[in-house]
Formats: structure tokens, sequence, C-alpha cells
């Protein structure tokens, strides 16, 4: 890390670190940066604040299109995993968006999936809690990291705790003197600033913080913390969409915001440390509320082709006179648009046999088709539902 460029941060200081690199047994003699405490909201331009208020109205324009929809954990589904997918993508995991779709929870999975998996269920159980009327705590973002690695490679003695080694973010066979950015020091003073940024998160509404701001200023300080020895970028992101229903911008978590971050990953980056050696958070908020405003936007065509899919499917039905399960199944479908007969079965709570009809008529009808090898169980697609999901549907 380059100390002249953080050494008179208005923002944070860097400290001296020393010690032996746990990755390679190198002894170092380098520095962190540490974030100060966040304060209330920054003076921010006249520009910043425009594109604030475009990420609010999109959020909004969002959040009003999920309140319409009956049942929203059709739609939950296959946005959050797309955000699983992507937020993974981010951070050097990567697993095609059908195997994300079409993965089951007691199948056996790759390792890819494993991870990408585990963030849908961190996700889920965030979601839930804060839904429910609990806040974010401390135990809260442990157990969320603990279930974030479950049975990974990062499933050590550090799951579920704030870090207690020195890390250091680039390549993981750099040397920490080498890094591009270190974060502080593990320790007590870690712990209570990762505390103060609870905090700091749960008093913005009474603070009267606007969420946009707010959700920019928090995933600055947490990705800056690095609070844990691994899946700080994928909770980091979790956290934006958390604080956001905190904050009473979305009522349901179907925001993915991590595909457009994905698209501009050094961009990013490059704003995230140049926010940490200036202090200049409008080029940061503005970068940000522009990722906010574009993902709720897109997030809402996804919503919107999804639903318009539905209704198309239903119509094509009934125009042929097909009714029952096969409706039933289709309807399904914008959910999880991979499936199995025996899935299927489930689904609509019928026999084996009665599923089987009902999906052979969706594939003569061109809703559904193989996928796959000739696996068995085999495996099923709605096409135009898979690319809906991937933001290639009819706009």
């Amino acid at each position: 890390m380059d100390r002249d460029r953080f050494s008179d941060s208005p923002i944070g200081s860097i400290v001296v670190i020393r010690g032996t690199d746990g990755r390679t047994g190198a002894e170092y003699d380098h520095v962190a940066y540490v974030p100060n405490p966040l304060d209330d909201e920054p003076a921010l331009d006249n520009a910043t604040w425009r594109a604030v208020s475009a990420a609010n109205r999109a959020l909004g324009a969002l959040d009003q299109a999920g309140r319409q929809v009956p049942e929203p954990a059709l739609l939950r589904r296959p946005t959050l995993r797309r955000e699983a997918q992507s937020t993974s993508a981010l951070e050097g995991t990567f697993a095609p968006l059908a195997a994300v779709l079409g993965a089951d929870g007691d199948a056996q999975l790759s390792a890819e999936l494993v991870e990408v998996l585990n963030y849908v269920r961190a996700a889920e159980l965030a979601y839930s809690a804060v839904a429910s009327g609990q806040r974010l705590s401390m135990s809260m973002l442990l157990a969320l990291h603990r279930t974030l690695v479950s049975g990974t490679a990062a499933e050590t003695r550090d799951a579920g705790r704030i870090r207690q080694v020195q890390v250091a973010i680039g390549s993981p066979a750099t040397r920490i003197s080498d890094a591009r950015f270190v974060p502080p020091p593990p320790g007590l003073q870690l712990q209570a600033s990762t505390q103060d940024l609870i905090d700091w998160i749960n008093d913005s509404p009474r603070m009267g913080r606007d969420p946009v701001v707010s959700a920019a200023m928090a995933h600055y300080q947490f990705e800056t913390l690095h609070p844990f020895n691994d899946g700080n970028g994928r909770l980091g992101r979790l956290l934006i969409v958390l604080g956001l229903m905190q904050d009473g911008a979305i009522g349901d978590a179907l925001l993915s915001v991590s595909p457009w971050f994905e698209a501009r990953r050094t961009d990013y980056q490059d704003h995230l440390a140049q926010l940490s050696a200036t202090g200049d958070w409008n080029r940061w908020v503005r970068f940000f509320a522009h990722g906010i405003k574009d993902s709720a936007e897109d997030t809402a065509a996804i919503v919107k082709n999804l639903l318009d899919l539905e209704v198309r499917h239903r119509e094509q039905l009934r125009a042929v006179g097909v009714r029952g399960i096969a409706v039933d199944i289709a309807r399904s479908l914008i959910a999880k648009p991979i499936i199995t007969i025996p899935e299927a079965a489930r689904t609509v709570d019928k026999g084996y046999q009665a599923a089987s009809n009902a999906v052979q008529r969706l594939v003569d009808l061109g809703i559904l088709q193989p996928f796959g090898a000739q696996e068995h169980p085999r495996r099923f697609l709605a096409p135009e539902v898979l690319a809906a999901i991937q933001g290639r549907g009819h706009r």
C-alpha cells in the first residue's frame, strides 16, 4: 500500500503494523489504514444530490412494483439468486446463472455453487430478520458470516467472528507490503469500530439521513474496515440492501446491486480507495447513487418481464384449452425456471405421472425444453424466463 497516498487522509489515518504474514510466513513492517468513525451526512454538491434523488425515485418505483405482486417470494427467488451469482463473481467465484437457478440445497454441489448458495441462505436469514422488525446487530452480522463461509475453504476458526489476523487487499499471493490496500489491524479497536458502524446504521432513520447516502457511507466503512477474514465484499453488498430496508427505502428485498458493480469492478475499487485517500465523499456517493438507480431500474425491468411472461404463458395455455396443474407449473417457473418432474410434482402437490404429463404439455407448447445432459431425473428449462432473469427479456 502506498503510504504517501493515504497519509494525509481527512477521514482516516495510517498506523504501523508489524508481524508475520500467515499466508507466506514472511515478516512484515508496514502500515494499515484506519478509517475515522462515520459522522453525519457530509456536505455534498448539487450534482451529487441530483444523483441521490434519482436513485431514491428508482427505489420508490421498484418498491411500488413489488407491492403490487400478490406473492413477492416468487420474484425474490430469481432476483436473489441473480444477486448471489453476481456478488460471488465479484470475489472471483463464478458459477453460471442457470446452474445457480437450478441448484437445490440437498443436491451434490460444486465448491462454487456451495459458496453462491451460502450467500442465498445468509441473505434469506437477514431479510427475514429485518422484515420481522429486527435491527442489524453484531450477533446477526456474525451469524451471517458463519453462514456465508459454511462448508468452504474459508470456514476456519475465524468463521463467525471478527478476524484475528491482518489481511491485505489484492492478489492472495501478494505480500502485505505490496498490497493495493491494507485494512485496519485486528484487535479490540477493530471490534469496537465494527460495533460503531452497526450502531451508526441503526441510527440512520432516527437521524434523518438520506437512505442512499447512508447506504453509500456504510458500505464504504464496512469495506474499509474489512472486519472478516473472508467474505467482506459479499457481506458489504448484502448490507446495502439491508440498510435500505431498515431505512424504509424498499419494503421487499427484490433489489439486486452486484451486477452493476461487477460490470464496473475496477471503477468500484478505485472509487473506494480514492475516498480513503482524499475524503471526497462527492465522487463516491455520486458513483454509488448511479449504481443504485441503474440497479433498481434494471431489477424493476426484470420484475416486469417476469410478470409479463407469466401472463403470456397463462394466456397461451388458455388459448389451447390447457387447465389444471400445467397452469400452476407454468406459473411457478418465474421463481424456478429449471425444474425436474419430481420438483414439479412437489410444487403442485400431485403425483409423478400427473406432473410428467403436465411438463410434457409445456414442452410441446415451447414453454419448457429439455435442459442439460440426459440425467435422472431429467431437467427442463423455461428459456424465456432465464433470458428475462439475465436481463435479456423484452422491454
